[in-house]
C-alpha cells in the first residue's frame, strides 16, 4: 500500500507574550535557541526528516525575521514538488486577522484545497523535540481516526499546566479533552499519570474540514484547534491518542529519548538550554541521523586565545557557536550563540548569550539571558543582583532570570 498523501502546517502566528522581551522585535518561532538555530527549525526537521515535504507555515505576528528565515534556510528542491513555505495572514474571507490556531487553519483552507492530501498534520512551531510523524501517521491509518492527538505522559501534578487527554480502557480512544484541570484524568495503566497533548495532531482531510467549517459558524468559539476543534472530534468519537513514548527516532540516546519541551516561558527557555550543554545531555543536538537543521551563518570557527596568569581563554560544559571569540575570559555551563565576544577576565556562568554579544573586560554574567547585540561594558555585572538588575529596567523572571532586551544599553 502506497504511503499516504500529507500535507505539514506549522502554527507558527502565536504572539508570545511570556516569552518577552526576546519577543518584543520578532515571532516566538523566530528566537534563537542552541547557539545557531531558531525555534520553528525543530517542527521543521522532524517533519522533513520523516519525509513530509509539503509544508505550509502559517505566520502573523511580527514575522519578518521569521519569513526571511524560512525562505533563506527552508528552500526545497522543487523537483518533486516539495515546498516549505511561510504564509501571512491573507484576511481572505474578510477584513480580520486569525483569531486563534483553527481560524488560521480555516482561512487558509485554499491550501488544503490545492494540495488535496489524505492527510494533514499540523503542528505547534515552538517546542523542542525530536519526533518521526510517520510512527503517528501509521497508528492514524491502522486505527482509522478522524484525528490522532500526540500526547506525553506526565506526573499529575505537574498535568494541571497543560491541556489533558482523557483516554478509556484501550489506552488510545479519546474520551475527554481538559485544559489545564485542577483534577486530570490518570492513564489506564498508570494512576499517578495523565496524557499531556503536545499540540501535535494528525486529521483525515475531510474530517478536518468538516470540523473547522462547524467551527467557523460557531459565534461562541474561540476557534482554537486543542480548545475547540479536538473535544468536537470527542464528541464524534473519532478521536485517539498516539503516546509520545512509542515513538523511536534513529540516533537517540537512553538519556534524550522522550525529550520534549514547550519553551513558552523564559524559565522553560533557560531551562531548555541548560539540557543541551552537559556531558550526557538531555537533549542531543550531535544526533547525525535524525539532524536539527538549520541555517549556519559564513563566520569563521570559535577561536580561545591567551593562556597566561588568570588570563585565560576557556568554555567548560558550554556550546560555543561558529564567529565566537572567547579572549582570556572564562565560559561555563552556558550557550553562545555566533559572533559572540568575551573579552579578558569576563566570567560568564549558566547564561543563553545570543548573537554578537560583546562583553568586556572584567565583566561577569550570570543566570541570565542576553538577546543579540547588546554590548556590557568593562566591569559591569549582570545576574549576581537581581534587585539592581530590575532597577536597570531588565527584566527577571520568576525563576531568577536576568534578560536583557535586543540591542538593550546596559549601564553600570
Amino acid at each position: 500500500m502506497p504511503d499516504p498523501s500529507v500535507l505539514g502546517i506549522v502554527l507558527a502566528g502565536g504572539a508570545g507574550t511570556r516569552l518577552a522581551p526576546l519577543t518584543d522585535d520578532r515571532a516566538k518561532p523566530a528566537v534563537p535557541f542552541g547557539g545557531v538555530y531558531r525555534l520553528v527549525d525543530f517542527a521543521l526537521s522532524n517533519l522533513v526528516n520523516s519525509n513530509i515535504r509539503k509544508i505550509c507555515v502559517l505566520t502573523q505576528y511580527k514575522s519578518h525575521s521569521l519569513d526571511r528565515h524560512i525562505s533563506v534556510t527552508w528552500r526545497m528542491s522543487d523537483l518533486l514538488g516539495n515546498y516549505v513555505t511561510p504564509v501571512p495572514a491573507q484576511q481572505r474571507l474578510g477584513p480580520h486577522w486569525y483569531t486563534g490556531s483553527a481560524d488560521a487553519i480555516f482561512q487558509s483552507m485554499n491550501l488544503i484545497n490545492d494540495e488535496n492530501p489524505e492527510l494533514v498534520v499540523v503542528i505547534g512551531a515552538d517546542h523542542v523535540y525530536r519526533m518521526d510523524p510517520r510512527q503517528m501517521i501509521a497508528q492514524h491509518l491502522e486505527t482509522g481516526a478522524g484525528v490522532t492527538v500526540a500526547a506525553l505522559p506526565v506526573n499529575r501534578q505537574d498535568a494541571k499546566a497543560f491541556g489533558i487527554v482523557g483516554v478509556g480502557g484501550d489506552g488510545r480512544t479519546v474520551t475527554t479533552f481538559l485544559e489545564k484541570p485542577a483534577d486530570p484524568p490518570p492513564l489506564p495503566d498508570s494512576p499517578e499519570e495523565s496524557f499531556a497533548s503536545m499540540g501535535i495532531y494528525v486529521f483525515t482531510t475531510k474530517v478536518l474540514v468538516d470540523a473547522l467549517r462547524r467551527d467557523a459558524d460557531d459565534p461562541d468559539s474561540r476557534h482554537d484547534v486543542g480548545g475547540n476543534i479536538i473535544p468536537m472530534l470527542v464528541e464524534d468519537g473519532v478521536a485517539q491518542a498516539y503516546d509520545f513514548m512509542t515513538n523511536k527516532v534513529p540516533g537517540s540516546t537512553e538519556r534524550d529519548f522522550g525529550y520534549w519541551r514547550d519553551v513558552g516561558t523564559i524559565d522553560a527557555y533557560f531551562d531548555a538550554h541548560m539540557d543541551l550543554r552537559t556531558v550526557d545531555p538531555m537533549f542531543n543536538l550531535y544526533n547525525y541521523r535524525w539532524p536539527i537543521l538549520t541555517h549556519v551563518e559564513n563566520l569563521p570557527p570559535a577561536k580561545f586565545v591567551h593562556d597566561t596568569g588568570d588570563r585565560v581563554g576557556r568554555a567548560i560544559d558550554s556550546l560555543v557557536s561558529n564567529g565566537v571569540i572567547v579572549s582570556g575570559g572564562l565560559v561555563r555551563e552556558s550557550v553562545l550563540s555566533p559572533g559572540v565576544r568575551v573579552n579578558s577576565w569576563a566570567t560568564i556562568e549558566c547564561s543563553v548569550l545570543l548573537h554578537n554579544t560583546v562583553v568586556g573586560r572584567h565583566a561577569e554574567i550570570r543566570k541570565a539571558i542576553i538577546d543579540k547585540h547588546v554590548v556590557v561594558p568593562e566591569g559591569v555585572k549582570i545576574g549576581v543582583d537581581k534587585e539592581h538588575d530590575r532597577a536597570r529596567g531588565f527584566v527577571v523572571s520568576p525563576g531568577g532570570i536576568t534578560v536583557v532586551g535586543k540591542g538593550q544599553v546596559v549601564t553600570e
